[in-house]
C-alpha cells in the first residue's frame, strides 16, 4: 500500500500583509527594550542587603559521634542546651569554656542567645561540636568575623574518629599479653 502524497497548500493563505508587518514591528520594539534592560543591569552596582540582626541563624556542628544543631538569636547571652542551662548540661568548666570560646573571641558573649539540640557522643565531642556550630553561625551573621575564627581553628571540622577494633586484639591496637612459654 502506498500512502497518498499530501496536497501542497500555502501556509499563509489567510494571513494578510498588515498582520505580518505588525509582528515585525513588535519584534523590533521588543529587541530595543531588551537591549536597554541589559545595559541597565550591567551599569547597576552590585549591592547586597544587610543581614537583619533580629533573625535567627541555624547551623550544624559535628565532632566524633556528636551532632549539634544550633539556633543563634540576638539576646542577652543565655544558653539552652536540650532544655537545660549551660552549667547544668556541662558541669565541667573546661567544656563550658570550649563552648563559649567563639563568642569570647569575637567579643559578643552578651549579644546572642544559643538554643541547641545535642545528639550522640560524649561531653567532649558535644562541646567541640557546639563550639563549631556557634562559630559557623557567627560567620553567617557577620562575615568579618571569619578570619579570626578560622585562624583559631573553630571553623575546621575535627575529623578524627574512633578506630575500629581488630580481630585478635583487645581494642583497636591493644594486644593480649605476650607469653613466651
Amino acid at each position: 500500500m502506498t500512502t497518498p502524497a499530501p496536497e501542497e497548500t500555502p501556509v499563509i493563505e489567510t494571513v494578510g500583509e498588515d498582520v505580518v508587518e505588525n509582528i515585525g514591528e513588535n519584534f523590533a520594539e521588543n529587541a530595543e527594550v531588551d537591549a536597554d534592560v541589559e545595559t541597565d543591569v550591567e551599569d547597576a552596582p552590585q549591592e547586597f542587603a544587610p543581614i537583619p540582626s533580629g533573625r535567627a541563624v541555624q547551623t550544624v556542628g559535628r565532632r566524633k559521634e556528636a551532632i549539634v544543631r544550633v539556633r543563634l538569636t540576638s539576646g542577652s547571652g543565655g544558653f539552652k542546651l536540650n532544655g537545660k542551662a549551660l552549667e547544668d548540661y556541662f558541669p565541667n568548666k573546661v567544656h563550658q569554656q570550649i563552648v563559649k570560646e567563639p563568642l569570647v573571641l569575637v567579643e559578643r558573649v552578651e549579644g546572642f542567645d544559643v538554643h541547641a539540640n545535642l545528639n550522640g557522643g560524649g561531653p567532649s565531642g558535644q562541646a567541640g561540636a557546639l563550639r563549631m556550630a556557634i562559630a559557623r553561625a557567627l560567620v553567617e551573621l557577620d562575615a568579618d568575623d571569619r578570619p579570626a575564627l578560622k585562624k583559631a581553628g573553630m571553623l575546621t571540622r575535627d575529623s578524627r574518629e574512633k578506630e575500629r577494633k581488630k580481630y585478635g586484639l583487645k581494642k583497636a591496637r591493644k594486644a593480649p599479653q605476650y607469653s613466651k612459654r
